[in-house]
């Protein structure tokens, strides 16, 4: 995220280069990044003639050239954004000798999705010497909640961890989507309000009390009661509740649970630092490590690796969902 200010900036401060090449895993910053020199380059009397979007699956490399090559009209610059250019992925490097001597009043901008160029060769060495080459790269699950905070910090919004988390279990890692849903949010709920779990529910449709993330604590509090109403509404709604999901999400968990019972430092800043966890959820693992001891969350690990293997149909054909997830919690409970 600072990279991506950092690109920002130097383009509000004129500090614009010739060639961008924005690539890596994560396309969220890419499109960012590319909106942000759409929208923000040149005036909009100067875009009709100076500012055009390619399409990798459209064009060659040669194309790209000779439209970079191009001289402005009536303008100090010209645009060109080459979307979805990881279509020219076999034939890339052949980019390099125009990025060797870009023309200097061309914004040459390659965004380059879900791959990277290699960095041994010329390519990236003459974009690094001469542009920007920004490499955008996939949050680990845990680090997307705050993310979410930073996001919605700019916008002098506030939210619980709890709706923080259910994005998070909801959405998974893709930035794009949780982002399309913080926007539907902001329509609705005031700037300087602070969002909640019922707002989660309200508005998007995640449910505040039957989700993994409840299930999780139900699990870790040992509350059988809930848990059983909990797995009772996901078999009643599949589609909504992927086993798979569930079962990830819970391996994880007694993973950290593992790795709390080995901790020396178990204060809350110290177990945060180690599972990687917000301050707010410290209390959930300790709960379950008291719940649960070392050697029966090993045993449960086990239970869940069965339980994944039954879910993909190996040994277990055709058991429904509920059933796979009714039988994994008693061995959990037990």
């Amino acid at each position: 995220m600072d990279e991506v200010k950092q690109i920002v900036n130097d383009i509000k401060k004129g500090d614009i280069k010739p060639i961008y090449f924005l690539m890596g895993e994560e396309p969220y910053y890419i499109d960012r990044i590319a909106e942000y020199i759409d929208k923000n380059v040149l005036a909009e009397e100067e875009k009709g003639f100076n500012q055009m979007v390619l399409y990798g699956r459209d064009v060659s490399i040669e194309d790209i050239v000779a439209n970079a090559k191009r001289f402005p009209m009536m303008a100090e610059r010209q645009v060109v954004i080459v979307k979805e250019a990881q279509e020219l992925s076999r034939t890339i490097e052949k980019l390099s000798d125009y990025a060797d001597n870009p023309q200097p009043s061309t914004v040459l901008v390659m965004c380059y999705k879900y791959k990277k160029i290699d960095k041994r060769k010329k390519l990236y060495k003459v974009v690094a010497k001469n542009g920007v080459i920004f490499e955008s790269k996939k949050l680990y699950e845990n680090q997307v909640a705050d993310w979410i905070k930073r996001v919605l910090a700019g916008s002098k919004y506030t939210i619980e961890p709890k709706a923080a988390q259910m994005l998070v279990e909801f959405l998974g890692t893709d930035l794009g989507k949780i982002n399309n849903e913080l926007d539907k949010l902001k329509l609705i709920i005031p700037s300087g309000a602070q969002i909640t779990a019922n707002h989660i529910e309200e508005n998007i449709g995640i449910s505040k009390d039957f989700n993994n993330f409840e299930l999780r604590k139900a699990i870790g509090t040992k509350n059988d009661t809930k848990a059983h109403m909990i797995i009772k509404y996901f078999a009643q709604n599949p589609k909504d509740n992927p086993l798979v999901v569930t079962i990830s999400l819970l391996y994880s968990f007694f993973s950290q649970v593992l790795q709390y019972h080995g901790l020396s430092d178990k204060s809350p800043k110290g177990v945060a630092g180690a599972l990687k966890i917000n301050p707010y959820f410290v209390k959930d693992y300790s709960e379950a490590a008291h719940n649960y001891p070392m050697k029966k969350v090993s045993s449960i690990i086990a239970s869940l690796r069965d339980a994944d293997i039954k879910s993909k149909g190996v040994g277990a054909a055709n058991l429904p969902q509920g059933d796979i997830l009714k039988e994994l919690l008693v061995k959990i409970m037990r």
